[in-house]
């Protein structure tokens, strides 16, 4: 594997991700998953996961219907 945490090589995988279609209960339970390592010891780490944590809200939320 390249240099970095595992936390920085999944961040800069799902930099270059541009369209990607999953249920949106998939992405509810990867925040769930990923919400941990906001307070992990690692600053990298941290800042990764609130990079990656934020485009998935942002994916949620883009999805819900129009009121």
């Amino acid at each position: 594997m390249g240099p970095g945490t595992p936390a920085e090589r999944a961040a800069a995988q799902l930099q270059m991700l541009r369209i990607a279609a999953v249920p949106v209960p998939v992405l509810a339970a990867v925040l769930e998953l990923l919400a941990p390592l906001l307070s992990d010891a690692d600053p990298a780490t941290r800042t990764a996961a609130g990079d990656v944590l934020a485009r998935l809200l942002a994916a949620i939320e883009a999805s819900a219907p129009a009121q």
